[in-house]
């Protein structure tokens, strides 16, 4: 039996690995996966959760970044189209096509700033108008015709239906199409779970801090239990995004090279401005300039986003003033339509990884990325190779980079290459309807549950969900008495085999409970309870986990819970015996 992919630090004292990788999240699993397929024996900590950072807080869209053009970026938006492209064909369970309308009032708007900024001069753009917009989407689909599975885009005058959604003054609208990616921090834990299959001796460990690299030893502190250990590595990668200058100075590495800005986000429950996007995303321009997205999240709407310079990324939070700049930004684009504090069910903010620039506004701070190599020094005798900047969509090709260079310092060759590898569940996905609907039938012939059920499992676990129906079935497949859309033995298997340390690991990256605002204090308790069964926490902990969580969702999501959480029921309440395939070593 092959060694547990996610384990605690206690575990890993005294083991070699030919890498290190410092950060967790996608451009550090990335890293990872790569690696690991090149049977390079690797380790990834992260001082908090996998995808705690950045990388559960994006936009949740995997596009080419249109906008980009204006600062004449072609490079990586021809990069990220490829890349946007690549994901779509290997994790279509997660990454499905975003039709994208444009609304546009006027036929010139923003030609002479788009010209000029060509020269060298810069100018307030003002609102875009037809020709630019068209001009930039012509150049956007060429740039994107590697790999391309979606329509070219189109422009049209404003349909009767959009007419009556947008304001008055909007005429025409372009639609073309990008993707959206529904649950990101699964598919990073997808990542390591392929990684550790193609290279059992790489391991993964959360809420596992590096406290320092002398020599060629790194040493690693469990945030839980506080035990220190150490271990030694031949190379050490720091992708740990807007802490990487921090990290830098942990692991006697030079700064400064990024600086962050953070994007909050919005989750709505509103289902009239919902029906009327009819599945399509509308990306605008706000009164300020800003470019802001409003589209359907499953049963929701996602609102994004502020873009704020911040020098602390561990203390971040949507402010009440940016709540109101996106709702007022959406009645000024929509105001045939009403929007309140009420219509919030959720909140989040991630602190984007950006390259150190001198550039006047966040918006025009450059989204691309490098590798960065430094060589040993007095203290460290292992060379240090940092990614700066990048972006989610942009992750592999970064990874592959960063990958070639530490396969270089091995002196390894490079194997496979990961640009048509399947990720996790994207295996053997049926890719049409008919084919998908039998697949579904098939789900239901073998594990008796029902089409719904299994429909929904296939949406979050892609291929995967043939066997984990009939695991779950086995034993009952009770749904949760306050989440129904979750069964008991579903939240145990997620506790026990994807790297759970902490109640909030598993309401708000596990499972999409959270950001669809579907966390109440009954069911936050519930699934304490069924949490703490299955990693054999007592009383106290139970408590203590569940009242931290349920701090986290007020003070950073603005979830509405109780000042004084509910007590989660007792393990014999909850209890459920499931046999994991990995097993978390429990603090």
């Amino acid at each position: 039996m092959s060694t547990p992919p996610f384990v605690r630090p206690a575990a890993l004292a005294g083991r070699h690995f030919s890498t290190v990788i410092v950060g967790a999240g996608i451009n550090g699993v990335g890293v990872f996966r790569d690696l690991s397929l090149q049977r390079v024996d690797c380790l990834i900590v992260d001082k908090g959760d996998f995808a705690a950072g950045a990388s559960s807080a994006p936009s949740r869209m995997i596009h080419g970044g249109l906008r980009y053009l204006e600062n004449g970026a072609f490079s990586l938006v021809a990069e990220a189209t490829r890349e946007r492209n690549l994901l779509l064909r290997n994790a279509p369970h997660l990454v499905r096509p975003l039709k994208t309308v444009v609304p546009l009032s006027s036929r010139f708007g923003g030609l002479l700033s788009s010209m000029l900024r060509f020269t060298g001069i810069t100018m307030s753009p003002g609102a875009r108008g037809l020709f630019v917009v068209a001009l930039g989407l012509r150049l956007y689909d060429l740039l994107g015709r590697r790999q391309r599975v979606m329509p070219g885009h189109r422009i049209a005058r404003v349909p009767s239906a959009d007419g009556a959604l947008f304001r008055p003054s909007v005429r025409w609208t372009a639609t073309f199409f990008d993707a959206w990616i529904s649950h990101p921090e699964w598919l990073i834990l997808e990542l390591i779970a392929d990684a550790c299959r193609d290279q059992p001796a790489s391991a993964a460990s959360n809420h596992c801090r590096v406290l320092g690299c002398t020599g060629n030893t790194v040493t690693l502190r469990d945030e839980v239990t506080g035990d220190v250990v150490q271990v030694t590595a031949d190379t050490v990668v720091n992708a740990t995004g807007a802490w990487l200058d921090q990290s830098a100075a942990t692991l006697g590495g030079a700064g400064a090279r990024v600086m962050g800005t953070k994007g909050s986000h919005l989750v709505l429950d509103h289902p009239v401005l919902r029906a009327s996007l009819d599945e399509r995303m509308a990306y605008f321009e706000a009164s300020d300039g800003r470019v802001c997205i409003v589209y359907p999240f499953l049963d929701r709407v996602l609102v994004g986003s502020t873009d704020i310079p911040v020098d602390d990324p561990d203390h971040v939070a949507t402010e009440p003033a940016e709540i109101d700049y996106l709702l007022d930004v959406l009645r000024e684009v929509f105001p045939q339509l009403t929007f309140g504090r009420d219509d919030v069910v959720y909140t989040y903010v991630g602190v984007r990884p950006l390259a150190r620039s001198d550039a006047d506004k966040p918006g025009r701070i450059s989204r691309d990325h490098s590798v960065v190599v430094e060589p040993p020094n007095g203290t460290r005798t292992v060379p240090l190779t940092c990614l700066v900047g990048g972006k989610w969509t942009t992750f592999r090709s970064l990874a592959e980079q960063a990958t070639d260079e530490v396969l270089a310092q091995l002196g390894r060759p490079r194997t496979r290459s990961t640009e048509l590898l399947p990720i996790g569940g994207g295996a053997d996905l049926p890719a049409d309807t008919p084919s998908m609907t039998r697949f579904v039938q098939r789900i239901m012939a073998a594990s008796g549950v029902s089409r719904h059920r299994a429909a929904d499992l296939v949406a979050r676990y892609g291929a995967a969900a043939m066997a984990l129906a009939g695991r779950f079935a086995s034993y009952g497949d009770v749904p949760l008495r306050h989440a129904p859309s979750h069964s008991i033995a579903e939240i145990r298997h997620l506790c026990r085999e994807t790297g759970v340390v902490h109640l909030t690991d598993l309401v708000i990256r596990r499972t999409l409970l959270a950001i669809r605002g579907e966390v109440t204090d009954a069911s936050l308790a519930e699934l304490a309870g069924i949490a703490g069964d299955a990693l054999g926490w007592n009383a106290a902990r139970r408590l203590q986990e569940l009242q931290a969580c349920a701090e986290v969702l007020r003070n950073q999501h603005s979830v509405g819970l109780a000042a004084v959480p509910v007590d989660p029921p007792s393990p014999s309440e909850a209890s459920l015996p499931v046999v994991p395939i990995y097993s978390s070593i429990p603090t």
